[in-house]
């Protein structure tokens, strides 16, 4: 008879709800901080991309130099939060179009991101997740100063 009390124990599903959440409840965690870490991701890269429009809007004005442009970029990164390492290229290029070629400026920002949970979560499991570069560039058509009139 012990028997079989043994065996109606061993088939008796109580407590399975728990291991099935022990199971799951890892995996939607993961889950969901890889959604929150692409998410400000995707952030930092759309303000790393209306920094270097801003800063090439200021590039493309008559009297404005590349320190400004700097400066530009410099209050739009600050005003997103993003204070971590990043550089501006400035450079004037030609455009060629097919009714004609112009000059103009383009304003290249590179951001590093470091993922805010997935990084120091995966560290304590001795796995890595690197940084990842945001690259963005803007090029506008140069401003000409206007002819005064009669």
């Amino acid at each position: 008879m012990a028997v079989t009390g043994r065996t109606e124990r061993w088939a008796s599903e109580r407590g399975a709800e728990l291991i099935e959440f022990a199971i799951v409840v890892p995996l939607l965690i993961v889950m969901l901080a890889a959604i929150f870490d692409f998410g400000n991701m995707f952030r930092s890269f759309e303000a790393v991309t209306n920094a270097a429009r801003e800063g090439a809007r200021v590039g493309v004005l008559p009297g404005y130099a590349d320190a400004d442009v700097q400066s530009r970029v410099d209050a739009y990164m600050n005003a997103a939060g993003l204070t971590g390492p990043y550089t501006v290229a400035v450079a004037n290029v030609q455009v060629t179009t097919a009714a004609n070629t112009f000059a103009a400026r383009q304003v290249v920002v590179n951001y590093t991101y470091q993922p805010i949970i997935l990084a120091p979560a995966l560290a304590l499991f001795g796995g890595t997740f690197g940084a990842v570069p945001l690259q963005a560039a803007s090029v506008m058509r140069t401003e000409a100063q206007a002819a005064p009139g009669p």
